[in-house]
């Protein structure tokens, strides 16, 4: 994600007329969106301010990425206390977990490369697993899929996990080599697991000939012009790195610097505001679907792939629009190294956090409305992922910002035209052309008029007929507007090759 009747000449201005419409609305300038995001802006840069003061942050970088861009950056304190260094949109921060998308975005490009399957054994790249004993005698081999997706059955390791990120391989393959403990069997459920990242990072070097590091950095990050995100600390531009801290007893107290090693996957990257939205503009490219040429360095598929949702992770039963106050629960699933929820207004956003011992960070985007909120700081475990998240329910909620409208087939756009003809002619010839053979089955073309009738009465004469709205290739609703009211005519068309009409629905809209 072809026609036997011949529309009137009024009908062809019609059709034109509403495809122009939809086009245009598809098309509306994006100052408008960037003055509605402008709009709140005020309100979220004092939430971040207030979350700095409040939690001690050193400093504090924050950014909105909308359409593809970066509308919105913002920088606090600083970057180093010491020198009194101010944090700035170039200062390079350490982004923790969030360096679980890279890794899955590399297994999943050397996927599509043809150099591994996701649901090969792990054992068959790293012949330390060979010797594990999993938890029961009925449990699955373990996967690069279950690696990606934390179903390994590996127990939760936070904050064990973050002590692990240099290690060299040797050291890991010993590590493993001693033998494993096991929470569950593995495939059963979901459990955050920092070691199985640390594996996959090993299957991407063993894969790729390279140090996973290396492959990422060729093959991701500079590909998307990420030219400032590094792994090794020491290799920081002067002046730029952002140290990390923790708050203790009224002062910061400088956290040692985690060097970059082969547990590096779980969680060392280093990155700037300027760059990481590039990574999150590239995210929310993906989407919609569409037959424009790819620009890499994953195709668009694999990345819409990489964010749906794989396993369950959690039910938010009491969470709540930005507001606080108005229900509005969640479910969320853990995808490729991403974290997928939906609430109740069926909202989908994307995302990870990250923390580690002088630093927190998280990003979250709405796929579907096109805008992104992601902040980084030097502080131990820096708590912005909560404000980070509401950043993000502001703006879909409160921007007017929608969901990207979904562009309109050729083929919806004719039956759209015929399927209002249809109903205020019930013509025998242009029944037959666009009714699906179940259509008349369903219902008599006798039950149909008096049906209809029955729906369009009640507004009087037909006046208008509306622009379709998609709800996909093969499915709209598009209003009929008559002298008293409204109707809204939703439609379904066939999978077939010349797609017919299966369903109408006929909803009298409340004035």
């Amino acid at each position: 994600m072809r026609r036997p009747f011949r529309p009137s000449l009024c009908s062809l201005v019609f059709v034109l007329g509403s495809v122009a419409a939809v086009h245009a609305y598809a098309q509306a300038p994006a100052a408008s969106r960037s003055e509605r995001v402008a709009a709140l802006l005020p309100e979220i840069d004092k939430m971040y301010t207030d979350l700095a003061g409040k939690e001690h942050l050193p400093g504090l970088v924050y950014g909105v990425v909308l359409d593809g861009k970066l509308v919105h950056a913002r920088a606090l304190g600083l970057a180093d206390v010491e020198r009194k260094i101010p944090a700035t949109s170039s200062s390079e921060f350490r982004i923790a977990s969030m360096t679980k998308s890279f890794v899955a975005m590399a297994a999943l490009k050397l996927r599509d490369d043809g150099k591994l399957r996701l649901d090969d054994p792990v054992a068959n790249y790293l012949p330390e697993l060979r010797r594990i004993q999993l938890p029961t005698t009925d449990s699955p081999a373990l996967t690069i899929r279950q690696l990606m997706t934390m179903t390994t059955g590996l127990p939760e390791d936070n904050p064990w996990g973050d002590r692990q990120m240099a290690l060299p391989s040797a050291r890991i393959e010993q590590l493993i080599g001693a033998g494993l403990s096991f929470s569950n069997a593995p495939g059963h459920t979901f459990e955050y697991s920092n070691l199985g990242y640390i594996l996959l990072g090993k299957v991407v070097s063993k894969v790729s000939g390279m140090r996973f590091q290396d492959y990422v950095t060729r093959e991701i990050l500079r590909p998307l012009g990420m030219n400032n995100t590094r792994w090794e600390y020491t290799q920081a531009s002067p002046g730029k790195l952002a140290l990390g801290y923790r708050w203790d007893r009224d002062h910061w107290e400088l956290e040692p610097i985690l060097p970059d090693g082969d547990g590096a996957a779980m969680g060392g990257l280093i990155t700037t505001m300027d760059d990481f939205a590039r990574y999150v503009a590239f995210h929310l490219d993906a989407w919609p679907a569409r037959s424009e040429p790819d620009r890499g360095p994953l195709r668009r598929a694999t990345l819409r792939e990489m964010q749906l949702p794989q396993v369950f992770a959690g039910l938010g039963a009491r969470a709540t629009l930005s507001d606080g106050k108005t229900p509005n629960p969640n479910v969320s699933f853990y995808s490729y190294g991403l974290v997928w929820s939906r609430d109740s207004r069926q909202v989908v956003s994307s995302g990870h956090s990250g923390g580690l011992p002088g630093f927190g960070s998280q990003y979250r985007f709405a796929p579907d409305h096109g805008v992104g909120v992601f902040a980084f700081t030097n502080l131990r475990y820096g708590p912005v992922y909560g404000p980070t998240a509401k950043a993000l329910a502001i703006l879909v909620e409160r921007a007017d910002l929608g969901p990207r409208p979904v562009a309109v087939s050729p083929i919806l756009a004719t039956r759209h035209t015929q399927v209002a003809q249809l109903l205020q002619s019930w013509d025998a010839s242009l029944g037959s052309a666009i009714a699906a053979e179940n259509l008349f089955l369903d219902r008599s073309r006798e039950d149909w008029i008096a049906h209809a009738r029955e729906k369009l009465e009640p507004i009087g004469k037909i006046t208008s007929v509306g622009p379709i709205k998609a709800e996909n290739g093969l499915r709209g609703s598009f209003p009929l507007h008559g002298e008293r009211g409204t109707v809204n005519v939703a439609f379904t068309l066939t999978p077939e090759r010349e797609p017919k009409v299966q369903e109408i629905t006929l909803t009298p809209v409340k004035q």
